[in-house]
């Protein structure tokens, strides 16, 4: 029976094979099978083209989800890369052989010419099937189970309000646009096989479901990513921490011409680096980073610090000149001969310079400690926010309408 079996599978080299990756899908070429009987029931012509008949059930196919790699998450494109292997079985009974009394051995028959489920990523961006030309197996009872390989690189919507200490789940949604639920059913269920974690993103969780409320066949798969953090802070945090405390040492010098130029220093070095961050940090159109709001901060806090160095230092040497440039008080004789005190050379022009230099170092001591406990307060409402804070995304313009209904408003 065997032999008669493959006798018919010769025929198939007369035909054409179309190559197995397409954009975003699996799918069979269409051609005319050779029509053979079935060995169970000989009058019957079955078409292995066609979905088997599971009667008024729908066929239900196993799938098994092995994620092997995954790799280049790209935060900025809201892209992930990932390698997969799904392994697929079900029952065809027509392909099943009679059983003389010996164990029937598996058979290799090639993929365009058997039914297949037309598998396409909803997610992707692009598919590239390894194996281009696979092939089922065959047992004596029916049972078919194929291999497909696949790279994909797909869009997530990652949750980045807690960058660089963010998780998300990214979803792979497989449907099978050619079938409807009547006549298709997925079981399906995921294998972790990812056993590398020197990376920035590693893959803290794998699950499977099977999405409800959908008009076809469909199954979806979610990686939930965490993001390491180290390289994020070494590049991002510790550079605006270093800042803002050579900002704070700033304050300890006296008011002169030098401690202006330390502060420009510092506020021109912060803008090229804020302007470069901004560029590394992803946007949202929900949930921005929480980063982006406290470099801004840390750049207020910046340009006020350095307002008031520049101010103090600006009324200290308009004082200045200004006492420099007032005439002397002349003295009296009349005072002198009667005996009276005449002013005190201290407290001429030098005097009062030294009253305003007083009140100058006076008002930069009470603004130093005042800088002091705001920058200690912005750390601590930051380390609250991150550690306590939320941020829900609003949905999709896609979710408040499915199957392509109208939005509701």
């Amino acid at each position: 029976m065997v032999l008669r079996l493959l006798l018919h599978l010769t025929f198939l080299g007369l035909g054409t094979t179309q190559p197995l990756a397409q954009q975003q899908g699996f799918s069979a070429p269409a051609f005319d099978w050779p029509s053979f009987s079935n060995l169970n029931s000989p009058q019957e012509v079955p078409d292995p083209i066609q979905i088997p008949n599971n009667g008024s059930k729908p066929l239900v196919v196993d799938v098994q989800v092995f994620v092997s790699n995954v790799f280049n998450v790209d935060i900025l494109r809201y892209t992930v890369s990932s390698t997969l292997l799904l392994r697929l079985s079900w029952l065809n009974t027509r392909l099943a052989l009679n059983s003389t009394g010996h164990q029937q051995n598996p058979i290799m028959l090639p993929w365009d010419v058997l039914w297949m489920p037309r598998l396409t990523v909803r997610e992707a961006l692009w598919v590239n099937w390894q194996d281009k030309n696979p092939q089922a197996r065959v047992d004596g009872d029916g049972h078919i189970e194929f291999y497909l390989a696949l790279t994909t690189e797909t869009n997530c919507d990652f949750e980045l309000f807690h960058f660089p200490r963010d998780q998300s789940d990214c979803h792979l949604t497989f449907f099978a646009f050619s079938n409807t639920v009547r006549e298709l059913e997925f079981q399906v269920h995921a294998v972790n096989e990812i056993v590398s974690v020197k990376r920035e993103f590693v893959v803290q969780d794998l699950k499977t479901e099977i999405p409800s409320q959908h008009l076809v066949p469909c199954f979806q798969v979610t990686l939930r990513l965490q993001n390491t953090a180290l390289k994020a802070i070494l590049t991002l945090l510790v550079p605006g921490e270093a800042l803002l405390l050579a900002d704070l040492c700033g304050g300890l010098l006296p008011l002169h011409t030098e401690r202006i130029a330390y502060k420009v220093t510092l506020l021109l070095s912060y803008l090229v680096f804020h302007s470069s961050l901004i560029q590394a940090l992803p946007s949202s159109s929900s949930c921005n980073p929480l980063l982006v709001y406290y470099f801004t901060i840390l750049l207020l806090l910046l340009f006020v610090s350095t307002t008031e160095t520049v101010l103090l230092t600006g009324l200290l040497a308009r004082g200045n000149l200004r006492a420099e440039d007032s005439p002397i008080p002349a003295l009296n004789g009349e005072q002198h001969n009667r005996g009276k005190p005449g002013p005190n050379p201290e407290e001429a022009p030098g005097a009062r310079k030294g009253s305003r230099r007083s009140w100058a170092e006076a008002a930069d001591h009470i603004f130093f400690h005042v800088y002091v406990v705001g920058v200690a307060c912005s750390q601590i409402i930051f380390i609250v926010l991150w550690m306590w804070a939320t941020c829900k995304s609003e949905p999709a313009p896609g979710a408040a309408a499915p199957h392509g209904g109208q939005p509701r408003l």
